[in-house]
């Protein structure tokens, strides 16, 4: 058995870092569309149609509730044989990922929505906004500024969450490093590398949640 060698994968670094680059590529493609799935789905959450209410409710019980590795095989094994449609690794990936986040965040836009105080609808009232107005130049945008510090806490899941796409052959960290291992036949090297690059991203992305956090806490106080 081969001594444990980390310098070993030095040789490597530019692979690996092109495959980290993906996968923060990837992950920024699946928070933007995730995001805005959650935000159209918690704005009709509050909607007046119980349908509405009950389809979004349905919708966020239902991912929250599968692991998202039983829902990526699924949009990649199963989808193409119910629809028809190919669809690659790549989209089936981003797909999983984007619908996870979109249940994530419309949870997260949905506790900020009951934290918005009641005077600032009454407010709107009188100033005699519509209810058009009030959604898009007030709800929304107090909204928003609550929900960051849980919407940065997502960013590092979906962002740990992301390794799993290399399971149906999605080009990222862990499909790179995964194929080094298996071709130099040192996993314990290359998948320890992985995960302190993995670590490294995920510890600055934390960081930056408790900065965003105590900065939004300071001025919800103000």
């Amino acid at each position: 058995m081969p001594s444990f060698d980390i310098t070993f994968v030095a040789k490597y670094w530019q692979t690996l870092l092109m495959g980290l680059g993906l996968t923060l590529e990837f992950t920024a493609i699946c928070i933007i569309s995730g995001t805005l799935l959650g935000l159209v789905l918690a704005l009709m959450s509050r909607s007046q149609h119980l349908a509405v209410r009950t389809v979004v409710r349905l919708y966020v019980e239902l991912i929250r509730g599968v692991p998202v590795l039983i829902l990526l095989f699924w949009i990649f094994f199963c989808l193409p044989v119910v629809t028809g449609l190919e669809i690659g690794n790549f989209l089936s990936a981003a797909i999983a990922l984007t619908l996870f986040m979109g249940a994530a965040t419309c949870e997260s836009f949905r506790a900020s929505l009951k934290s918005i105080p009641i005077e600032q609808y009454d407010a709107c009232t009188a100033l005699g906004l519509t209810n058009r107005s009030r959604t898009l130049d007030v709800v929304v945008p107090l909204m928003v500024m609550r929900a960051i510090p849980n919407l940065l806490s997502n960013t590092v899941a979906l962002f740990k969450e992301s390794s799993l796409a290399s399971a149906v052959g999605t080009v990222e960290l862990m499909y790179i490093g995964q194929n080094i291992a298996n071709s130099t036949a040192r996993p314990i090297e290359v998948l320890t590398v992985v995960g302190i690059l993995y670590f490294i991203v995920g510890f600055i992305l934390t960081r930056l949640v408790s900065i965003a956090e105590s900065r939004v806490l300071s001025r919800l106080a103000n």
